[in-house]
């Protein structure tokens, strides 16, 4: 059996991030084959994650970013089961590794971001080896993205909060900025009223008639005071007709109309961790 030095478990443990023992029990298993010690880490990385498939992987790093040429913007929600280890420096530049793959890439959705090469894996494989150096669940929760002729991104101090928009012309970056931090500030559920689903307009209707007869106002009367609390409704929900976080005399679509007469948001995500 081959000796195993400290620089070749340094090597290993700089080649793959696992703890020293984990590489030096690799190493040793392996007699010293580089390689095969990789696939010991990997498969011990497998075996971790299955047995910690069931935990609630609830905290994280959401992070977000625009592609290079300024018309795609991109979150993504790398969940673990700790804010200690969602804090880690290391975690979360593993996050933002993910993320650069993305807006390079630019996949169509979470299945196929998962499967693009990573460090010589897909990026799932390299989540579950991951979960095998950390020694907690790590999961790729959550990918979403907006394309327009502009776009701006927010990350919320912490990493806990992301927002992203995109815009139907070039957009100034102060404008942008405002735009995604009241995305982040308001969690609208919509762009405008008629972007709204109808299963949640019913279910706002039926609870506002619910009230008004709760109130003892007329049955006659219930359905139309419970259209006027749904435009209340669409007011507090809907991006452009919420009031701007930083003047409250002003809607979004006021201010967007001052901006530029012309600029129109064409969608948005946003993403938090509970």
């Amino acid at each position: 059996m081959a000796k195993i030095s400290a620089s070749e478990v340094a090597k290993l443990r700089k080649m793959t991030g696992a703890g020293m023992m984990d590489c030096k029990n690799a190493l040793t298993e392996t007699d010293g084959n580089f390689d095969e010690a990789v696939d010991v880490l990997r498969k011990k990385g497998q075996k971790v994650a299955g047995k910690r498939a069931d935990r609630d992987a609830s905290e994280g790093a959401v992070v977000a970013k625009a592609s290079k040429d300024g018309k795609k913007a991109m979150i993504i929600s790398l969940n673990c089961e700790t804010d200690f280890v969602a804090k880690n420096d290391d975690f979360v530049k593993f996050a933002h590794a993910i993320l650069d793959v993305a807006t390079e890439k630019n996949p169509a959705n979470l299945e196929e971001l998962l499967s693009l090469e990573f460090n010589g894996n897909s990026i799932s494989e390299e989540i579950i080896n991951q979960t095998g150096v950390i020694g907690e669940k790590v999961e790729l929760a959550y990918f979403g993205k907006v394309e327009g002729e502009a776009v701006a991104t927010y990350i919320h101090m912490g990493n806990k909060l992301a927002s992203i928009a995109a815009f139907n012309k070039t957009v100034e970056k102060a404008v942008g900025k405002d735009v995604v931090m009241q995305i982040a500030a308001m969690n609208p559920i919509a762009l405008d009223k008629d972007d709204v689903v109808k299963e949640v307009v019913d279910k706002e209707i039926e609870i506002g008639k619910d009230l008004a007869i709760q109130e003892g106002k007329p049955e006659a009367l219930a359905e139309k005071i419970a259209v006027g609390r749904l435009n209340k409704f669409f007011k507090e929900n809907t991006l452009l007709n919420q009031q701007w976080v930083k003047d409250n005399k002003k809607t979004i679509k006021d201010f967007l109309k001052e901006a530029d007469a012309e600029l129109k948001i064409v969608e948005f995500k946003r993403f938090g961790l509970a």
